[in-house]
């Protein structure tokens, strides 16, 4: 068996074909004619997958001509293989590479498909473009506080339709207020201090800068359009199933399902367990432990396109009413606080999603389709049994009383008493 490393640079790579017994090393640059002969080289040496450590861009062209030739590629974290300093080069990085790859020690990372890697540049691009359009709402708001225009301390936010149409009327020369009134819906219409806040000194200057500002959002707002257009169609021809399983989850919708799809994928026998993928997203605490001290619980790195479109949606489903992650989040907020606990959230919700494209089965919610055990029944009465009990030892102190003969009940009769008439909310 012989198996290849790459030692991949911006202008160089260093070819390791390694055999078991030695190694020879080949220099090529990063030209395309070059990489194909490359792959010419390896085809030639029986060589089936080509090793590489993850550097960014670099790989990228690489793996596309490598696939293309038929060959296959295995793409390592550098933290896992990386060798002691000092006794290193490039070539030496290459063949120890072509070595784990032989014994079967290289630690393997998740290498998305064409049709992933495809859907990944659409999705990436259309959150990258919805971030800058709010920069440029930030912008908006900036140059109105500039002009005197204090609209954002009546309005929930500057997304809203009132705050754009009021900055595009300013933008097209609108300076009086009482114009301005008219572009203001909903309730922060009838708020008295509207009108102070909509006069201001509206120079020539501060009306560029806002047309300069709305020429950019609106061309983002096209961007955004097309972007979506395009990775709704690819995800729906190739996804369209595990679309509709992933939407069934509380909190995640079309566009939030494509992203994480794209992502992860719809394979999770790459990832063996939740955990795993939970520790690829980025979600798990880590493990950071010395002479029996932990020294940090913080989350570990990485999933930085995946963590924050999961700490997104687990916003929106810890607001669903009656959800198990609603329940979860508070839960854990009140001793955990909201950062920490919307976390937990989002990697309960990574779970679920793991779950769903695994089994091939629609969400069903947790207090809808489980029935408490017998045994979980049980001790649930005995403890409302021991909190009866409890109450009914400070009947006598509280208010209301009934007569003496009838706090000669049982302690069970005399909680019951007291939980369905005196204490009503405690029912």
């Amino acid at each position: 068996m012989r198996t290849c490393g790459l030692d991949v640079h911006k202008d160089t790579i260093f070819c390791a074909i390694y055999d078991g017994r030695k190694a020879s090393v080949e220099k090529f640059s990063t030209f395309t004619p070059d990489i194909e002969a490359m792959c010419a080289h390896l085809t030639s040496h029986g060589v089936v997958t080509a090793a590489m450590e993850s550097t960014g861009i670099y790989i990228d062209a690489i793996r596309t001509t490598l696939r293309r030739n038929g060959l296959g590629t295995k793409v390592a974290n550098p933290l896992l293989i990386k060798q002691m300093p000092g006794r290193k080069s490039d070539a030496k990085d290459a063949v120890w590479i072509a070595k784990l790859d032989h014994k079967g020690m290289l630690p393997s990372s998740f290498a998305p498909d064409k049709v992933l890697t495809e859907l990944r540049t659409y999705t990436r691009s259309y959150v990258r473009f919805v971030q800058r359009q709010c920069s440029v709402l930030t912008s908006l708001d900036r140059i109105l506080v500039s002009a005197g225009i204090r609209l954002r301390s009546v309005l929930s936010s500057t997304s809203t339709k009132s705050f754009l149409e009021v900055a595009r009327c300013i933008a097209a020369g609108e300076t009086r207020p009482d114009e301005l009134l008219h572009h203001v819906y909903g309730r922060a219409r009838k708020r008295p201090e509207l009108r102070d806040a909509l006069t201001g000194c509206i120079e020539g200057r501060h009306i560029w800068q806002l047309q300069q500002a709305f020429e950019e959002y609106d061309m983002y707002e096209r961007r955004i359009a097309q972007a979506r257009e395009i990775m709704e169609g690819l995800a729906k021809v190739h996804y369209h199933e595990e679309l509709r399983l992933v939407q069934t989850i509380p909190g995640i919708s079309l566009v939030s399902a494509i992203c994480i799809i794209a992502e992860i994928g719809v394979d999770m026998s790459v990832f063996g367990t939740s955990g795993r993928l939970c520790g690829w997203a980025g979600l798990r605490p880590r493990n950071d432990e010395s002479a029996g001290k932990l020294k940090s619980r913080a989350v570990t790195k990485g999933g930085r396109h995946l963590k924050p479109m999961l700490v997104q949606c687990a916003w929106g489903a810890a607001r669903t009413k009656g959800s198990k992650f609603q329940e979860t989040f508070g839960r854990l907020v009140a001793r955990k606080g909201e950062k920490k606990a919307i976390v937990a959230v989002a990697r309960k919700l990574l779970v679920t999603v793991y779950t769903l494209l695994k089994t091939r089965e629609e969400y069903i919610p947790e207090k809808a389709g489980k029935r408490p055990s017998g045994d979980q029944l049980a001790r649930q009465l005995r403890y409302h049994i021991k909190q009866c009990e409890r109450i009914s030892k400070i009947i006598p102190e509280a208010e209301n009383v009934p007569a003496s003969d009838d706090l000669k009940k049982t302690n069970n009769e005399k909680a019951v008493y007291f939980c369905g008439s005196a204490r009503p909310d405690r029912t």
